[in-house]
């Protein structure tokens, strides 16, 4: 599909995304340009548009949550280390609070319906806040919900918040009602949880078993039932890590420790560690299409 379209300023990521249409997991074309310098008529005419796209979490999530490939759709992340517990939380302030320029564009193109997603710190939600404001002054219907990766099955919290503004709805339905999506995931949350405690609490192969160590300790596979989206990894053959705490982590089948002296260890780690989880993003568009199909003569207008 030509008319679906990747942006990053990242050129390290630019290449991870080429290399994944290369191999035919992702389709699209790849613009490696900073989001201050996109243009309209570069956007324009494109069916799907994924900004900040990272490692293509996005485009996984939607393939999850059965989105129709014809359907017109945006999606951006915008960066979260402003506004991040573990940054400087300058905000605003930050030059890399981009929210404006991505504002700027879905003013000028009017997507029909944009995703998004945030860090959920205090100043992630007054920026979801702000985000908000924007939209229905351009005349969107915004949603949101507070998930967290534990809510699908994963074997960390990772809580973010997820936004979708949708221009089809009235004006008398500003505010979509997504509270299912937080109420189903959860529940999934607390079962999760209490599964991760009782990992945490088994322990390891002994205490200072760091990363590094992982392959000389070994790891032992756990059966575990999870709950996870459709196309999830499957938890339920879930490695457990030793790490220096001497505690043990799950960790998904297959993934190597990015310990020094792996290749691309920096460029694995920053994909990685930017990436949303693509699971949970799946769960929210989900609830985001039932709720069109809920109230289709306000909501959706049937996508377009």
């Amino acid at each position: 599909m030509r008319d679906v379209l990747f942006t990053d300023n990242d050129p390290k990521v630019c290449a991870w995304l080429q290399a994944l249409i290369d191999a035919g997991e992702l389709h699209g074309d790849v613009l490696c340009q900073d989001i201050r310098t996109i243009t309209p008529e570069q956007v324009n005419g494109r069916r799907q548009v994924h900004f900040f796209a990272g490692i293509g979490g996005w485009a996984l999530a939607l393939r999850y949550a059965g989105w129709p490939d014809d359907r017109p759709v945006w999606t951006g992340s915008c960066p979260c280390q402003p506004f991040s517990s573990a940054g400087k939380r300058r905000a605003e302030r930050d030059e890399r609070h981009v929210w404006p320029e991505f504002q700027r564009l879905i003013a000028e193109c009017s997507p029909a319906t944009v995703f998004g997603e945030q860090v959920a710190s205090r100043l992630g939600r007054d920026w979801l806040a702000g985000v908000r404001a924007d939209l229905e002054a351009l005349g969107y219907a915004v949603g949101a919900a507070d998930l967290c990766a534990a809510g699908v099955g994963a074997p960390h919290i990772r809580q973010r918040l997820w936004w979708v503004a949708d221009a089809g709805c009235s004006g008398d339905e500003r505010e979509l009602s997504l509270a299912h999506a937080s109420g189903s995931a959860g529940e999934a949350e607390s079962e999760a949880r209490q599964r991760e405690r009782r990992g945490l609490d088994a322990g390891g192969s002994g205490a200072g078993c760091g990363l590094g160590d992982a392959e000389r300790q070994g790891r032992a596979r756990q059966p575990h039932a999870v709950l996870g989206a459709s196309g999830a990894p499957d938890w339920a053959k879930s490695e457990w890590l030793p790490c220096a705490d001497g505690k043990s982590r799950r960790i998904e089948p297959g993934l190597a420790p990015l310990a020094h002296g792996i290749p691309a260890r920096v460029v694995r780690l920053r994909g990685y560690g930017n990436a949303i989880v693509p699971q949970v993003a799946a769960a929210f568009v989900s609830a985001y299409m039932e709720a069109n199909q809920t109230n289709p003569a306000t909501c959706g207008k049937d996508g377009q």
